[in-house]
């Protein structure tokens, strides 16, 4: 289930920024980008997003910086030994190679380690995380939450839809079997056939059988019912839905293989164009 949520906290000495989202997947997958200083939080950082989320491809990206704002820094501090050692170093290289281009000074303090940033307490850093990681996943499951609830709706639509044309088909089916016998009465008189008419009524409950079709509409009255049921339950269902849907889909394809008539056959593929739509959306549902 797609969904974003951003949220930010400051300290007398940092800021910690936090950026959630997801996109629609099978299964729980969860990716987190963290400084190296909260590295060690990483696996309760997935536990705490394990226990709120069941499923989609989550990524998690963790920054954090220097209250500048909140606490004034008089000036920079190099580490002075550092520098001239990689001036060295550098001047030294240059004389190996022909037409070597000036050191830039900025590519020097992108050297870890030149500036001599003052220290932030790693608890303290740790605990604003996690703060601000429990802040961010109610707001997040409240977005999925809302999204989830717009499917819900549009899967009932389609339900109702769907249980229409099987009652449709259900009462259709007596008036096929009735005009399929008059074509047959018909036919037989046209080529001036004689059969008895216990004959013709056997061909009749052969006809009959061949198109009934009680077991499939009921077992997708069955299965909708089911879906409908699933849908109020205040826990993730995406699998079980996902099950629901082959189930369906498999009872449309035997309603169609016994079709006869126009009519079933055409129901047969609406209904199957109603359960792929929903199947597309269950991928998005936790």
């Amino acid at each position: 289930m797609t969904a974003f949520a951003r949220n930010e906290i400051s300290t007398d000495d940092i800021v910690v920024t936090l950026e959630l989202r997801s996109v629609n997947h099978r299964y729980l997958d969860i990716s987190i980008r963290a400084p190296e200083e909260i590295r060690t939080l990483e696996q309760k950082i997935r536990t705490n997003l394990a226990q709120q989320l069941s499923r989609g491809k989550v990524e998690l990206s963790i920054r954090s910086n220097l209250n500048t704002v909140a606490k004034e820094i008089s000036s920079i501090q190099l580490n002075m030994p550092l520098v001239q050692q990689l001036a060295k170093a550098s001047e030294d290289i240059a004389t190996k190679l022909s037409n070597a281009d000036k050191i830039n000074p900025l590519d020097i303090l992108r050297w870890p380690g030149v500036i001599d940033a003052p220290e932030v307490n790693a608890k303290d850093l740790q605990a604003t995380v996690l703060t601000c990681l429990g802040q961010i996943l109610t707001e997040f499951v409240e977005a999925r939450k809302v999204e989830g609830n717009k499917l819900a709706a549009m899967l009932l639509e389609r339900c109702e839809s769907m249980e229409n044309i099987i009652n449709d088909v259900e009462k259709i089916i007596p008036q096929i079997l009735e005009s399929r016998k008059q074509k047959i009465i018909t036919r037989i008189a046209e080529l001036d056939i004689e059969l008895d008419d216990k004959r013709i009524e056997q061909e009749i409950v052969l006809l009959a059988q061949k198109m009934d079709v009680t077991e499939e509409t009921d077992r997708l009255g069955a299965h909708l019912s089911e879906v409908k049921s699933v849908l109020k339950q205040n826990k993730p269902v995406g699998r079980r839905l996902d099950f629901l849907m082959q189930e369906l889909n498999r009872e449309a394809n035997t309603l169609g293989s016994k079709s006869i008539d126009v009519a079933t056959t055409k129901a047969s593929v609406d209904l199957k164009v109603l359960i792929e739509q929903m199947r597309e959306q269950v991928q998005n549902i936790e």
